[in-house]
């Protein structure tokens, strides 16, 4: 039953990043360069990977998904946040709200599987490179990036159904730049005991299991690759796993500092910090760390901009 002083919530208010104008505009337009470099450089990648025929092995697959993902995860709260930067009212409506927070929690649990897809296929191509292909099948490939998709969709909306169903009081201000579970469930006005151990549940399930996969699978890599006598081969080996192993600690390393607590709290100011770095910068970095640190990229770059047409057709 809901007290006399409690309203109901129609609306919710970001504190954002900062209340201060000028910080405000200096935040707008370096946030502002971190979206469209994002856009820019993911569908970059996607079309080179398209477009070239010597990236067709598993790994350019995932890596060509992976950029969408990041395109999705980056464009469900960025735009929002543009947004209120440079308005006074800083709002978004609890239908609106529910929407944001269902899709950013969806795509980033996407990218925990995907991630850990990618360090299976890896693991594969590195201690078993006789079976590689006919283990790592372009079948297998689709249904796990699918299988990636459909449980992280049908996870968020079981978590999200949850969460709203909880009354919330007003004033209803977020200590966030988007609608993201813990900050939503901070300004629940009941218990919420049961949906923290719920949110923990699924952490351990979807970011700390992938997690650990990630992590003996590396563990068996570094071993073969320490077995190899060639320094040359073995510096050759460990370059194609160095970039998903920058990108796992970005993403993982924050993920797990936010969600990985089983009981909520209301978010501090450093906790948005941290968001900042899974939703924003991760997916901005990810096609430079690959582009950058992988000569199969580097050398399609190069021949899609001596003949960039081939990238649209």
């Amino acid at each position: 039953m809901r007290r006399a002083n409690q309203s109901v919530v129609t609306e919710f208010i970001f504190q954002g990043l900062s209340s201060q104008p000028r910080t405000q505009t200096v935040l707008f337009v370096v946030f502002l360069a971190f979206y469209l470099l994002t856009l820019v450089g993911n569908t970059v990648v996607i079309l080179v990977i398209r477009a070239d025929r010597q990236l067709k092995s598993p790994m350019y697959f995932f890596l060509a998904n992976l950029s969408f993902l990041d395109i999705c995860y980056i464009s469900c709260n960025v735009p929002q946040m543009l947004v209120n930067l440079l308005s006074e009212k800083k709002t978004i409506s609890f239908s609106g709200c529910a929407v944001q927070m269902y899709f950013s929690l969806a795509f980033g649990m996407t990218e925990c599987f995907l991630l850990g897809v990618m360090a299976y296929d890896r693991y594969v191509a590195i201690c078993h490179p006789l079976h590689y292909t006919t283990v790592v099948s372009r079948q297998l490939c689709i249904h796990m990036v699918l299988a990636s998709w459909a449980s992280s969709l049908l996870s968020s909306m079981v978590i999200n159904s949850l969460t709203l169903q909880l009354p919330f009081c007003g004033p209803a201000t977020l200590n966030h730049y988007f609608c993201e579970v813990p900050a939503v469930l901070a300004l629940a006005c009941a218990d919420t005991a049961v949906m923290e151990m719920v949110v923990f549940i699924f952490s351990i399930l979807i970011v700390f299991i992938p997690f650990l996969f990630i992590t003996t699978s590396y563990v068996r890599i570094l071993s073969a690759i320490l077995k190899i006598h060639s320094a040359r081969l073995q510096a050759k080996t460990f370059s194609t796993c160095g970039s998903h192993l920058m990108v796992v600690t970005i993403f993982y390393g924050t993920a797990i500092c936010m969600y990985m607590n089983p009981r909520a709290r209301a978010p501090q100011d450093g906790d948005k910090v941290v968001a900042v770095f899974y939703t924003i910068v991760a997916p901005m970095l990810n096609p430079f760390i690959y582009s950058l640190r992988n000569k199969d990229m580097e050398h399609a770059l190069r021949r899609a901009l001596k003949r960039p047409k081939s990238l649209f057709l």
